[in-house]
């Protein structure tokens, strides 16, 4: 994989949905920039809020498109178009319903799997879905009937905030790994148990 130039957080604008399912992404970015320092400011060309940095030696961008989840395509093709960026040198964070609240799995490529943010982002490069995932498990209402007003209007609790952040955090070897574009690393210290776990 090529060196990570762009890091996005999907979600959707608007406080209302600040502590949603839906917005794990956009809170995983915010955490990230906060951690690193990178101030992130509207910018209309692109259909978002974005920043830049330089860390461990590498220039990155982050990004939070404000086009609503289903449109997220437009504000990534938009910054990727006028970067020069490739999807391979792309990373993007959303919530994932496959996995429980305090699981988050690195993924590199493969289809949307019904999210649609994702779905966006794969239309943005013509088909193309050749960028890395960080997806953050937020669990499943149990009937698909419920899937919208769960990812999108019930708010995360306090506690399950807390799993959520801990499961996502990238420690400073992992994010040094993926800008470098050394995936296969950051995957395997991603996800190594912790000390005194047993992995299953």
């Amino acid at each position: 994989m090529a060196d990570l130039r762009l890091i996005v957080g999907l979600g959707n604008p608007g406080r209302e949905y600040a502590s949603t399912r839906h917005n794990a992404g956009e809170r995983w970015l915010r955490c990230f920039s906060d951690r690193f320092e990178i101030a992130l400011g509207a910018e209309s060309r692109f259909l978002g809020e974005s920043g830049r940095a330089e860390l461990f030696g590498q220039e990155v961008r982050v990004l939070f498109p404000t086009t609503f989840m289903n449109a997220s395509g437009e504000s990534i093709g938009a910054t990727a178009r006028f970067f020069k960026i490739a999807p391979s040198e792309i990373l993007i964070v959303y919530d994932d319903v496959a996995f429980p609240v305090g699981v988050s799995k690195i993924r590199l490529g493969g289809g949307h799997n019904g999210h649609n943010g994702i779905k966006s982002a794969i239309g943005a490069f013509a088909g193309t879905s050749d960028f890395a995932r960080l997806r953050i498990g937020v669990g499943h209402p149990g009937d698909p009937d419920r899937m919208t007003p769960y990812l999108t209007r019930a708010r995360m609790s306090v506690d399950d905030l807390a799993k959520e952040r801990a499961s996502a955090w990238l420690d400073d070897e992992v994010v040094e790994f993926a800008l470098s574009g050394h995936w296969q690393k950051a995957m395997t210290r991603f996800h190594a148990p912790e000390e005194g776990q047993v992995d299953a």
